[in-house]
């Protein structure tokens, strides 16, 4: 299969956006009068912060959702806010927590102000989505947010514990990355269906989706850890340095067949990697074939993917969803 090459002038996420336009102006219009208040300091904050908003993949696929199985409606716009609100927010502790300067190669939050501004702005973010959701007047809605919170949560804990304890299982690994990112993409899924009043048999074929294309988003995330790139906008090693062994080194570490094995294992298990030693770790798991088997997953799950498309009759928004699937195994940051 070949990778879509995504440097046209196109992108598919400028395409679908471009579909989407009305929506997604309804969408931040109702993020920022969401996040108004008449305190000065907060809105300066708010207002430096939704200058720099990322694709919004999310809130296009509660969108996305919404318009497989209905019509938009003022509910898939609060749902949609409300879950890229509390996206917004856990950015926003993560860059506190991994003290990061520069987010989608921008100054965060933290550094341009400090971290208790960016936690209470963090906590500002969650409040005004529980207000979104609850707007919906959709139990099941709030009750999706609410439980996205707590996944989300608990992802992060997993995943510090297995850094610490040298856990260098791929199921371990998969259950992580299945809580801290696939759950936020099943959680867009299930609130665009909701708000349209679906439920059943058919959402939770498109929430298996939702997984797989969050599987493969993470996964893709970790391979560039593995590469130089300013667009990333963050440096090669970063997830070793923090202690998280990814899927193309893990692969790398489960391959007793090679003579290095013993001593790039042991190398792994070291509580803090001088530079050297990351770059002797990158580039085992890129010579014992740890990125072809990176690519070579989530290929596998976007066959699995397609072929719960293909359930659905055809129609601009399944051909949009499958596009989202491409752009994102191929996308460069």
């Amino acid at each position: 299969m070949c990778h879509m090459n995504v440097n046209s002038a196109t992108t598919p996420i400028e395409s679908i956006r471009h579909s989407i336009a009305p929506e997604l102006e309804l969408l931040n219009k109702k993020i920022s009068s969401a996040l108004a208040s008449s305190n000065g300091l907060m809105n300066r904050v708010v207002e430096g912060y939704l200058k720099t908003k990322g694709k919004q993949i999310r809130p296009i696929l509660v969108i996305l959702t919404a318009k497989l199985f209905g019509e938009v409606n003022d509910r898939v716009i609060a749902a949609a806010a409300s879950v890229e609100m509390l996206h917004n927010a856990t950015l926003i502790h993560d860059d506190v927590v991994d003290e990061s300067k520069l987010r989608r190669s921008q100054p965060t939050v933290n550094s341009i102000w400090d971290n208790q501004i960016a936690v209470l702005v963090g906590d500002f973010f969650v409040s005004s989505a529980l207000q979104q959701a609850i707007s919906t007047g959709d139990l099941r809605i709030i009750d999706a947010l609410a439980h996205l919170g707590k996944v989300l949560s608990l992802g992060e804990v997993d995943q510090i514990y297995n850094a610490r304890y040298h856990c260098l299982d791929e199921k371990a690994y998969f259950k992580i990355i299945s809580h801290k990112t696939a759950s936020l993409f099943v959680s867009c899924m299930k609130m665009g269906a909701y708000a349209v009043d679906t439920d059943g048999e058919p959402l939770a074929r498109m929430e298996r989706f939702a997984e797989l294309l969050g599987l493969c988003f993470q996964i893709r995330d970790d391979i560039f850890d593995y590469y130089e790139s300013k667009e990333v906008g963050k440096p090669t090693g970063n997830d070793l340095r923090e202690g998280k062994i990814t899927l193309p080194l893990l692969y790398a570490l489960n391959r007793t067949d090679l003579p290095e094995h013993d001593a790039m294992l042991e190398l792994s298990k070291k509580e803090l990697l001088d530079e050297e030693e990351i770059r002797t770790l990158i580039d085992f798991a890129i010579r014992a074939g740890g990125i072809d088997y990176a690519y070579a997953t989530m290929d596998r799950l976007r066959d699995e993917a397609s072929d719960i498309l293909r359930t659905f009759p055809a129609s601009e928004t399944v051909d949009a969803l499958a596009s989202i699937f491409d752009y994102i195994i191929a996308r460069r940051f």
